[in-house]
């Protein structure tokens, strides 16, 4: 046997005169299993100050503000790099993007309704299980299968919703 060697932590491979083999590793893809999912978040809150779930509330709710960055760095809200030379063209710029993304939430909310949004997800943030995956309302699922509102209108995705109200303009003339 010319040596024995570990590959990547789940495999044992054996190379002698000749030959050529490998094994699993099952100890060691058991032990990687059982961490599976598993994550610590640890805060210098005190518990009586902020729980364990809500701990892990606010941790999750960074995700809407990592949204809101790729929404203006991509192609959400259509802003182009500009390139400014003067630190008050650069504030204003960071000033306009973030008006924008702040205009489009509230049209996100106002508008959930009409969208395949659920609007009941914002309540049940605060009482279900932080841990567990979100699970539909069922007023989202019946809007997913219905594309209805309870009054009746279509339920749209935000960007045909917009598409639509770009066909809408109201003229008022005088004589």
């Amino acid at each position: 046997m010319i040596g024995r060697y570990k590959m990547a932590k789940h495999f044992t491979i054996t190379i002698g005169e000749g030959t050529f083999s490998y094994e699993r590793n099952e100890a060691s893809i058991d032990q990687e299993e059982a961490l599976d999912g598993i994550y610590v978040i640890r805060t210098s809150e005190p518990a009586e100050r902020l729980s364990a779930e809500d701990t892990v509330r606010s941790y999750k709710s960074l995700t809407r503000v990592e949204q809101a960055f790729r929404s203006m760095k991509g192609i959400d809200l259509l802003i182009r790099p500009i390139w400014h030379h003067t630190e008050n063209h650069v504030r204003a710029h960071i000033f306009i993007c973030m008006l924008a993304y702040y205009v489009e939430w509230h049209m996100r909310k106002t508008l959930a309704p009409l969208l395949f949004d659920d609007e009941e997800l914002d309540e049940n943030r605060k009482t279900r299980d932080p841990v567990k995956p979100v699970k539909p309302s069922a007023s989202a699922k019946q809007k997913k299968v219905q594309k209805l509102t309870l009054e009746g209108l279509v339920v749209q995705s935000f960007d045909t919703l917009l598409e639509e109200l770009g066909t809408r303009c109201r003229n008022r003339c005088r004589i």
